[in-house]
């Protein structure tokens, strides 16, 4: 029998319909997988294993009789910002040391009555916060690939820095991820796989761990465009339980895959030519823009006039939100407790030991942004702007452009410990450059796999389209992928 870990996620869906294997044996290859490799990678930090084959024997029950969801028997990862009931969730944070919700995110609950398989907890920046995946208290997640030729660790992108990981490395069929500024689109550019954002409102946030409210969005992380599409269909959804729900019909995302793209108008916008881009990023770019041209896509020059700003406002508006939503983790209720002299000194010692560097950091930021006298200076103001950055997009729409090609990343995944990033936050903060405007526009964004740089390393693109018309993005992003026909998977060394 093949390697089972090495199916594609609709592979999988088909051999376990044809009853070729079944749920228990192709789960029971992943934890295999997991327990050879998360030691070297630490993409996981928590593996279910018993659970996981309880759920595969009722999989397997389900599909002997023919019966089974649309991922019925499909072993995942969980970001661990995705409460599962009864399991470690803990934001990768030591603040939440010990929680085990009594209660289920719905986008977990959605894959699950879908007939999908919980394999465990995936690693992640602490609270969300980073774009390396060197922020989580339980350690760094190991990039599975390497540049040629070098025995160097590279980062994962970040915060979803472990579903990316497991993906590429074959320790899941799919991940969930969530992305406030890039946490999905950026770790899939540096690690081959395929990563969407969806529109703000398609995925439930009841029961996800909170960073930026109005930013936060769940979607998956997937080895391809096809398997992120039957993936997303699972996991989106109207949910009465989160205000900011849309109720709004669930397309079949996975038949748009093969659409293609004849008659679409794509836009590039000249912004997102910044000074000192790596040359093989803009050959990549244009590689894309002559590839959607050869499928039969017109390409038009764009303006996005307040792209400049989008990296302060974000750096503004996600911190003040965290600032706020991080306030209640306290020590009283749940997680980590020092003891203190009275209960102000509890709040400070648990606060102080529970929290790490970048999470103290952008509390920090929020809080001075929200006080008294910076508020309209500051916390308005990026909001005015977020506005701006929005209208630039409905202008770019109603122009007739259908969706806008960029850049996923400034440049291929960077070493471990990276000095210029560690001495710098904003250079670390600059990883997002591409992928912030979406968020704070509320838009869907795909970053899908279409080459690699000098040393052999993945290099992503970034889609963007209208709200709701994540449809035209999975089609678009297969003719790129489609086009650029390579193998983006890591030489196993670990």
């Amino acid at each position: 029998m093949t390697d089972l870990t090495k199916l594609s996620l609709a592979a999988a869906r088909k051999g376990l319909v044809d009853k070729s294997f079944t749920s228990s044996e192709l789960t029971g290859a992943y934890l295999g997988a997991i327990d050879k490799a998360n030691p070297s990678l630490n993409a996981y930090v928590a593996v279910t294993g018993e659970q996981a084959l309880e759920m595969a024997k009722a999989s397997d029950e389900k599909l002997a009789k023919g019966q089974g969801g649309t991922l019925e028997g499909i072993p995942l990862g969980i970001k661990d910002l995705f409460a599962t009931k009864g399991v470690h969730t803990q934001a990768a944070s030591h603040i939440l040391d010990g929680f085990k919700p009594e209660y289920e995110s719905t986008v977990t609950a959605n894959l699950w009555r879908d007939g999908a398989v919980m394999l465990g907890k995936l690693n992640m920046d602490e609270f969300a916060m980073g774009s390396s995946n060197e922020t989580s208290y339980y350690g760094n997640v190991i990039n599975p690939f390497r540049a040629e030729g070098s025995n160097a660790n590279l980062v994962p992108g970040g915060s979803s820095g472990g579903s990316a990981a497991a993906v590429a490395a074959w320790l899941c069929a799919g991940a969930t991820a969530t992305d406030t500024g890039g946490s999905i689109r950026q770790p899939a550019a540096f690690t081959g796989t395929v990563g969407i954002k969806p529109t703000y409102g398609r995925c439930s946030r009841w029961g996800t761990v909170a960073f930026a409210s109005s930013l936060d969005q769940a979607g998956p992380i997937a080895r391809s465009v096809e398997d992120a599409a039957l993936m997303m269909t699972s996991m989106s959804g109207f949910d009465a339980k989160d205000p900011t729900s849309v109720d709004m019909a669930v397309p079949d995302f996975a038949a748009a895959v093969e659409r293609g793209v004849k008659g679409l108008t794509i836009g590039v916008p000249r912004e997102y030519r910044l000074e000192g881009m790596p040359a093989e990023i803009e050959k990549l770019w244009q590689q894309g823009l002559d590839w959607l041209k050869a499928e039969g896509a017109t390409v038009k020059d764009i303006s996005l006039p307040h792209t400049k700003y989008a990296l302060p406002a974000y750096y503004i508006v996600a911190p003040a939100e965290a600032s706020s939503n991080l306030a209640r983790y306290d020590g009283v209720k749940y997680g980590l407790r020092v003891t203190g002299k009275d209960i102000t000194d509890m709040y400070e010692l648990t606060r102080a030991a529970g929290f790490g560097r970048e999470v103290k950091r952008r509390i920090m930021i929020g809080t001075y942004v929200l006080s008294a006298g910076y508020f309209d200076a500051y916390y308005v103001k990026a909001q005015q702007v977020r506005t701006l950055i929005k209208k630039d997009f409905e202008d770019a729409f109603h122009a007739g452009v259908d969706a806008i090609l960029t850049p996923a990343t400034p440049s291929a995944a960077f070493g471990i410990g990276d000095e210029a990033m560690a001495n710098d936050p904003v250079k670390m903060y600059l990883n997002d450059i591409f992928t912030v405007t979406v968020n704070m526009a509320g838009l869907p964004g795909i970053a899908v796999p279409a080459g690699k740089d000098g040393q052999g390393l993945p290099l992503g693109l970034q889609l963007i389209g209208k709200p709701f018309d994540e449809e035209t993005l999975f089609a678009t992003a297969r003719v790129i992928e489609r086009s650029a026909d390579m193998d983006f998977s890591p030489k196993p060394w670990w």
